[in-house]
């Protein structure tokens, strides 16, 4: 019976700190003419408005879309609120939140008895999530103390193809970039190459085939652009979880400048 109780004090111990982490993300919205984009922010331990920082904005996958302002911290939102990676790497961190029915960047999906296929536009096309997206940042470096020359994109499957997308269209704006389980058309490599990359994949994952990330890093290299490639072998599409789990990534991110 001790056991049992000590093991339910542990449990409500841990969902009780996961809870409070995920509090430290004030909820905020951004607003752009009749069109909404929420988001949550994390500001520094001890922050001083005084102070420059480096801000990371994370871009979520398909399944945390919504309006809940919410589900978007599903994935890596306890990782970054956790209290040795504040300590270790003060930072503005940021968690914009899709709307159910959008995506961060165009794209055909199509799930065929061969498998998935997926098709990305050469163009830049027009997609309301991006064009929010920076509108957000630019508010956001208008609001709060960012060093530019420290600014940094990220995200998972959906986010990761969302991050292709925002450097595309922002290729002078990021320091770095860090992309798992997503994909790009590899035509575009040419306004990625300008900022080091660090992508990640699992070469079994069935719901974005890691092609995708291998034709990106085969032409961000063919341009001779800083680009690393983590492949986790027989890992699904859940790449974020042994990601989030490597001590390099942030020691890595949070010393990069842009030049």
């Amino acid at each position: 019976m001790r056991i049992k109780c000590l093991i339910v004090l542990l449990l409500l111990s841990s969902f009780g700190g996961l809870a409070q982490g995920l509090d430290l993300y004030e909820k905020e919205t951004y607003i752009s003419r009749n069109a909404e984009l929420p988001y949550r922010i994390m500001l520094p331990k001890h922050y001083n408005p005084e102070i420059s920082y480096p801000m990371l904005v994370f871009l979520h996958g398909s399944g945390e879309r919504g309006n809940d302002n919410s589900s978007q911290l599903k994935h890596g939102g306890a990782f970054f609120a956790s209290d040795s990676i504040r300590t270790k790497f003060p930072a503005i961190v940021v968690f914009p939140q899709c709307s159910a029915q959008g995506y961060w960047v165009n794209r055909d999906y199509n799930q065929t008895p061969e498998g998935v296929t997926i098709d990305f536009p050469r163009r830049n096309t027009y997609r309301l999530e991006q064009t929010l997206l920076e509108g957000l940042i630019k508010a956001l470096l208008k609001n709060y103390p960012v060093d530019t020359d420290r600014l940094y994109i990220g995200g998972l499957s959906m986010g990761a193809m969302g991050t292709f997308e925002l450097v595309r269209r922002n290729p002078k704006l990021f320091a770095a970039a860090f992309a798992i389980c997503g994909g790009a058309n590899p035509a575009i490599a040419g306004k990625l190459d300008r900022l080091p990359w660090w992508i990640f994949h699992g070469d079994a994952d069935q719901v974005v085939p890691i092609r995708y990330s291998e034709q990106m890093v085969e032409a961000l290299k063919r341009l001779d652009a800083d680009v690393q490639f983590t492949v986790y072998p027989g890992v699904d599409h859940d790449s974020w979880t042994p990601t989030f789990a490597n001590p390099d990534l942030l020691h890595w991110l949070f010393a990069q400048t842009k030049e």
